[in-house]
Parts: C-alpha cells; sequence; structure tokens
C-alpha cells in the first residue's frame, strides 16, 4: 500500500488539519484525489475535495484568511459547498449531506449528513475513500465500501444499488463510461446492466453536462474504448444516433461495405496516437457520418457513397446545435476537416502534380497538416501490404506539400494584386470583371502558369484588361 502520509503531510493539508481543530469540526480529503494517490496515477494535482462534518462554507472562510494569493471564495449554498482557488490548486470544501432525488431532475433535495451520509451518495466506490485529516488521527483511511479493493482491480463499482445511483444521478452513467477510458478500469457488469436498463434517463441531462462527459471521453487515451461502451450500454443511440447510423454491414448480390462505425472508431483511436487536439478527434468521430444517409449500391460498382465528405459537413451544424457545442470557429474547422477529407486520399493513389498540391494547401490553408493526419489516421486496412503503401504515399505527399508551399506560398493565400489595384489600374468603379480578373490570375498561380509574385500578377492583369476593353469602356462611359 502506498504511504499515505507522504502525500497529506504537506502545508494545505497540515493547514485545513490546524483550522478544523480550532473550530472543533471533522475533516476529511476525500474523492479524486485520495483515488488517484492510492491508484498511483501520475496526474498533475488539480483538484482537492475535502469534507467537513459541518460547514464546509465556514471552514473555507477561515482557510481563506490563512493562505496567501488565495482567489475570492466561490459559494454554493444550495449545495453547502465553498472553493478557493490558490496557486493552481482548485480547493473544494463541502459540508457532509444526504440527498435525496425526484425522477425528473438530477438536483437533489440536500439535508445535513455525517461521514457515513456522504459515503453512501458518492458516485462509485474509488471515489467514497475518505482519509482523516484531524490532528489525532491524521492520516486513518475510512473505505466502508473497499474502494481501495477496487482500485487494485480496476473495477468501476457504485456504493449503493446501481439502479438506484444511475436513476438518481443519470449523468453518474456518462461518468463511468468516462472514468473506464481515463482510469482504465472495467465497469462491473451490474453496473453496465443497470446502466442499461436507466439509459433513456439520460435524456433528463443538459446537453451541456453530456458534451462535458464526451470532451472527456475524446480526450482520454483511449477514446474508442468509451464510444464502444456508449453503444453497448444504449447512450449513444439517444446522444449520438448519427454515429450508430453508421452500424452493421449491408449485403446485395455478395457484395458487402465494411462497418463505417467500428471503422469510424478505429480512426478516432489511430488519431489519439498523433494529436490531443479535441476538435480534430471531433472530426475524426463525425468524419464518416454522411455515409448513413448518401449509401447506395449501384450494379456495375457496388456500394457507393458518392458525396458524403459534403453530406457530413453539413449535418456538423445540427449535431453541434443540438448538443449545444460552440458554432464557432471550432465547428467550422471541424466542417472543412469533413468536407475535405477524402481530397488528400485521392493525391496518395495517384501521380502528384504540383497543380494539385496548391490546390488543397489552398483550400485546407492551417488545416493542411491536421487534414493529413486525418487521413493517415483513415487507413484501417488489416493488408500490412497496402497499409504500409498508403502510408508510404503519404509520406511523398507530405514532402510534396513542404516543397511546393516553400516555394509557392500558397498557405493562406492572399492575391498579389487587388480588386483597389484594379480599380486603380483602370480607374474603374466595382464591377464584375474585376472578380473575373483575380479569380483568372488566382487559377493562373494554382495552376503553375504564373508565380505567386506582384510583377507576373501585374503583367496578367494588364492583359486581361485590354482583352475585356477596359480602357475603352471607361471612355465610352466618359
Amino acid at each position: 500500500m502506498i504511504n499515505l502520509n507522504n502525500h497529506i503531510s504537506t502545508p494545505i493539508f497540515k493547514l485545513v488539519s490546524k483550522v478544523a481543530d480550532e473550530m472543533d469540526c471533522a475533516v476529511y480529503v476525500i474523492g479524486g484525489y485520495v483515488r488517484d494517490i492510492i491508484a498511483n496515477q501520475n496526474n498533475k494535482i488539480t483538484d482537492i475535495d475535502f469534507l467537513i462534518i459541518g460547514s464546509g462554507i465556514d471552514l473555507a472562510k477561515n482557510i481563506k484568511t490563512k493562505l496567501k494569493n488565495a482567489s475570492r471564495i466561490e459559494i454554493f449554498k444550495t449545495y453547502g459547498t465553498a472553493m478557493i482557488k490558490w496557486n493552481s490548486l482548485n480547493l473544494e470544501f463541502v459540508g457532509a449531506r444526504k440527498e435525496s432525488y425526484s425522477s425528473e431532475s438530477r438536483n437533489p433535495k440536500i439535508i445535513s449528513g455525517n461521514l457515513k451520509d456522504d459515503q453512501n451518495r458518492r458516485d462509485f466506490t474509488i471515489n467514497s475513500i475518505a482519509i482523516q485529516l484531524n490532528s489525532s488521527s491524521f492520516g486513518n483511511l475510512i473505505d466502508p465500501f473497499n474502494g481501495v479493493k477496487d482500485i487494485k482491480n480496476k473495477i468501476l463499482r457504485t456504493p449503493l444499488d446501481p439502479k438506484i445511483t444511475f436513476k438518481d444521478d443519470p449523468l453518474r452513467m456518462l461518468r463511468a463510461i468516462r472514468f473506464s477510458c481515463q482510469l482504465n478500469f472495467n465497469i462491473s457488469k451490474e453496473s453496465e446492466k443497470a446502466i442499461k436498463l436507466k439509459s433513456k434517463r439520460i435524456k433528463i441531462i443538459s446537453r451541456e453536462r453530456i458534451v462535458d462527459e464526451l470532451n472527456k471521453i475524446l480526450i482520454s487515451k483511449s477514446p474508442s474504448k468509451g464510444f464502444i461502451l456508449l453503444e453497448k450500454l444504449g447512450l449513444l443511440k439517444l446522444i449520438l444516433p448519427e454515429l450508430t447510423s453508421l452500424k452493421g454491414i449491408d449485403e446485395i448480390e455478395g457484395q458487402k461495405h465494411k462497418d463505417n462505425f467500428y471503422h469510424t472508431l478505429e480512426v478516432l483511436e489511430n488519431i489519439s496516437y498523433h494529436s490531443d487536439n479535441l476538435w480534430l478527434r471531433w472530426a475524426a468521430l463525425l468524419h464518416d457520418i454522411g455515409k448513413a444517409p448518401t449509401k447506395k449500391f449501384d450494379k456495375k460498382i457496388g456500394w457507393t457513397f458518392h458525396g458524403h465528405e459534403l453530406m457530413g459537413s453539413k449535418m456538423v451544424y445540427k449535431i453541434f446545435k443540438r448538443l449545444r457545442l460552440p458554432l464557432n470557429e471550432k465547428m467550422k474547422y471541424v466542417q472543412k476537416i469533413i468536407f475535405l477529407s477524402s481530397r488528400p486520399v485521392i493525391l496518395s493513389q495517384k501521380k502528384i502534380t504540383d497543380s494539385a498540391i496548391r490546390r488543397i494547401i489552398y483550400d485546407a490553408g492551417d488545416l493542411i497538416d491536421d487534414l493529413i493526419t486525418l487521413c493517415e489516421a483513415d487507413i484501417t486496412t488489416k493488408n500490412m501490404i497496402r497499409f504500409n503503401l498508403y502510408h508510404e504515399n503519404f509520406k511523398v505527399v507530405r514532402e510534396k506539400i513542404r516543397e511546393v508551399e516553400n516555394r509557392d506560398r500558397i498557405r493562406n493565400f492572399q492575391p498579389p494584386i487587388s480588386g483597389e489595384d484594379i480599380m486603380k489600374y483602370f480607374k474603374i468603379k466595382p464591377c464584375r470583371e474585376i472578380g473575373i480578373i483575380k479569380e483568372k490570375i488566382k487559377e493562373s498561380i494554382l495552376e503553375g502558369e504564373i508565380k505567386n509574385d506582384y510583377k507576373q500578377s501585374l503583367k496578367m492583369m494588364k492583359k486581361l484588361g485590354a482583352e475585356m476593353n477596359l480602357k475603352k469602356k471607361i471612355n465610352d462611359q466618359l
């Protein structure tokens, strides 16, 4: 067993112990901090929860007076909770309580309780372990539900009947899956059965709370595990039916397509090895959602998903709006990555021209590296010869992108000749000819017909203007 005293013999714990003794109230450290030190998780500690038999708010106020550089206290009277930010730590002080729930809400009615009452209300046994901080019994471990044993066995169980636990607060179903991903623990069979039974209760949870858990699953070390559990336990179809619509394999005239749901999870897992970018992981999760509504069978070529990238990028808006994900640049990032997701794949299978490379750089802009990373993660073939060939092809694509970008500076392309330049030279007002000139200059640069510089663009502008009789048009107007 790890020596707990090594972890709680630090100034903050000694201060809490001293102040609690002065106030003559029992105090414990409980929850994730205790769980992680017992599990020997090397997580950076940012949150410490203190449980007080009495007023957590009063203890927090007294602690605040003795901490330098502490933030002002945030108080949540309904829950008898107070929070202080001090240095890099979030210190939460909560009075021990009992909770009772109605069927319409996860927000409980609260009354004061003792240590046992508070440990009973905890979500999982691994989070119900308490360490006493009062000087008379400093470091004593109180573990009524064998949470230490569950940590050792890497199992997630609820302190009480899981059917009641998940009915009372359905968010705990998502937390079970999230902890399973973060800690690499298994959910107990009894808890899995209870989640299946109570899965529809997730509908009473706010979408913001659901998304918070989904994001934590997505940024975990093994996000695919979380989505397999979400589907297995009946939650995914209630949260992201667009994903469960990808599940299954159809067969007509002996021709099959791959199971796009499990393929998606392979891509998500692959991307997690190479990027911690949450929004790139969302793009990986949703990159094939357009395949369900675009799936067709063609007798000549088999199963097709024509236009699934465009369809998928459009579906992102509805999903983000429904889940109350940010409808801003983050959503546009996911949409754009999905929309362009097949373009580099085509490049990797053909002879690569500079023109094609310039166009993908122009269209993707700063997203080009993330786009290629997704395309590489999308290689899930089990044929190792093909697997290695595809990856070698993408190495060529990446090198070609570097070469072309260094030479032609296409990323975040700005035309060397502006609309103002054209109007000033030809002494004209805004008109359609300006757009035509700018577009032809851009196309000529992307095709490699002229360099991406002002001198060659100016020469082309004059030539195009002459062909359109712009000076004559001005004289006519005068």
